[in-house]
């Protein structure tokens, strides 16, 4: 399986190539980014990739590109992969309007993937609290809280709001988002589904979902101890879309 990486000389760029350097049936034919001078020395696994800071300069194909860059560059990337036709998995969070349209665009004939959090263990996790919801909506208040190191530069994760939109999906009555808590007027309503963002130091990921109800609570918590569970989440995505039909797919299709 050949495969290019966009964003490759970015933190997790390289997280991704040691991984799947690892990898006996995977090579790692070429990476993207505007970083690309700094691929003058061979990469930490010893092997030189050929890095280019426009995609379009690349002449080869692939079986798929895993993109852990930036929401600025998604467009552009739908773009190239629309023009060849290389299926392509979107890691990159912050997403905004212009970034899915693209996506949605590209997706009419290209095979696009997209998962806020390519860990496994997260999306199983939407999916236990999509399962308890519907038994305790009518008692139990659900709050959100999520923990990352200080350099991270979004708040709240994208994480916290896959989780938030998969128990939103299965609720009667669809909850509305409260960011944070403050004053002296909180009434904390069964409507409410709060949203906490924490950031400090080195904090590993970290991602809670509180359901408060009558005399217990039950909490559903995932810890993430290493980066390189999104390059194998990454991996499975490019795995499962190399050669499916043009579509937009998520991890639910994976599960």
């Amino acid at each position: 399986m050949d495969v290019i990486i966009n964003g490759i000389n970015g933190r997790m760029g390289r997280v991704v190539l040691e991984t799947l350097t690892e990898e006996a049936d995977v090579t790692v034919v070429a990476g993207f980014d505007k970083f690309a001078a700094r691929d003058d020395d061979p990469p930490c696994c010893g092997t030189r990739i050929p890095v280019y800071a426009n995609m379009n300069e690349y002449v080869g194909n692939a079986d798929a590109i895993i993109d852990f860059s930036h929401f600025s560059t998604v467009p552009e990337l739908m773009r190239y992969a629309k023009t060849v036709g290389i299926p392509v998995v979107v890691a990159t969070t912050a997403l905004g309007n212009e970034a899915w349209e693209a996506m949605r665009d590209a997706a009419r004939t290209t095979p696009i993937f997209h998962s806020p959090n390519m860990s496994l263990g997260v999306n199983i996790m939407a999916k236990m609290g999509k399962t308890a919801m519907p038994a305790l909506e009518a008692n139990y208040h659900v709050e959100i809280i999520e923990k990352h190191h200080a350099q991270k530069a979004d708040s709240p994760s994208g994480t916290a709001l896959l989780l938030a939109d998969a128990i939103n999906e299965v609720c009667a009555d669809r909850k509305d988002y409260l960011y944070g808590r403050h004053g002296t007027h909180d009434s904390c309503k069964l409507s409410d589904l709060g949203i906490h963002a924490v950031r400090g130091g080195n904090l590993p990921g970290q991602h809670t979902i509180l359901f408060a109800g009558p005399d217990e609570t039950i909490e559903i918590t995932h810890t993430v101890y290493s980066r390189r569970v999104f390059a194998l989440g990454a991996l499975k995505a490019a795995r499962f879309v190399a050669g499916r039909e043009a579509g937009l797919y998520s991890m639910d299709d994976v599960i």
